[in-house]
């Protein structure tokens, strides 16, 4: 047996799974929230992202973490990347409240697939055909999700947002490539929740709108818990695993989502929404699967 598919597990490595499932489980907690709170995707976003810099600004502040952006280049990074996270999570959250949380988050997983074709564009690198194979599986998933190609219906204006959502997150996390080891995760976090803040706070105040109690404390749970807290377990997981589990682990999101919103709110997938997301998923683990055991590649 090779060593990768080895069953032992350190104590270490056991902490670092639990930590990126209790952090994955969190972020598929996120969209059942975004769906309960009576308010616009802005005002949504706004909360999520004010509630998660003042708990990640506290975290930071009482450990003696670095809060400094690194050199003169990373702020106007980080405050593109803070519109790209503001603009993401609108989209977001737009999609689920025109949709369900089903095709919220499994329209954004497709997020990897663009990846794929921008990395190579922005890094230099090649393009495979094995990549281009999975981006069309990709593609016959969203086929069978999209009930109509009409936008005025719903769930096709989920399935729109939704892929705009993963596109936008996509772009930001080629952006944090860049970003990698001129700053902390966390310190680059902080920054960008802090200018996606920013960006939405005019929006927010054009509207007038003001949460509810009810929903001013589903804001505070979905910023200070389902994000301050689910990017410093993600983080801290890192630390005993790879990158790649990781990666796996983080698939599950959708599939955590989809449960918690049936269990909760009844809220249950379309039986082509299922086969589709089934689909998308297999597609966004395929890649990672054939990273961890090259051999997979030639059967």
């Amino acid at each position: 047996m090779h060593a990768s598919l080895s069953l032992k597990q350190t104590p270490g490595k056991r902490l670092g799974l639990i930590q990126i499932h209790m952090a994955v489980f969190l972020f598929g907690f996120a969209g059942l929230l975004g769906k309960s709170i009576d308010a616009g995707p802005a005002v949504i976003t706004f909360g999520r992202t004010f509630f998660a810099a003042l708990a990640l600004l506290c975290g930071l502040t009482a450990t003696g973490k670095r809060l400094s952006p690194g050199t003169r280049k990373e702020p106007a990074i980080l405050c593109f990347s803070g519109l790209l996270l503001a603009m993401h999570w609108y989209a977001f959250f737009q999609s689920i409240q025109v949709s369900s949380v089903a095709i919220g988050l499994l329209t954004f997983s497709t997020f990897p697939i663009f990846v794929t074709f921008m990395e190579p564009y922005l890094f230099g690198e090649k393009l495979e055909t094995f990549d281009v194979a999975i981006s069309l599986l990709v593609g016959v998933g969203l086929v069978l999700i999209v009930p109509a190609f009409d936008f005025s219906n719903k769930v096709t204006q989920g399935v729109v947002w939704g892929v705009l959502s993963g596109f936008l997150f996509a772009a930001l996390s080629l952006l944090n490539r860049k970003l990698v080891g001129k700053c902390p995760s966390l310190t680059v976090t902080f920054y960008q929740l802090s200018f996606a803040t920013l960006f939405n706070l005019p929006v927010v105040l054009i509207s007038g709108v003001l949460p509810s109690p009810r929903d001013f404390m589903l804001l505070l749970v979905l910023g200070t818990i389902c994000t301050a807290s689910a990017h410093s377990l993600f983080n801290a997981g890192l630390v005993h695993i790879k990158a790649q589990l990781a990666g796996i682990t983080t698939g599950l999101e959708p599939v955590y989502g989809i449960i918690f919103s049936f269990a909760l709110t009844g809220e249950k997938p379309e039986p082509r929404t299922i086969i589709g997301g089934l689909i998308i998923l297999g597609a966004v683990f395929l890649p990672i699967l054939r990273l961890r055991h090259p051999s997979v590649r030639r059967e």
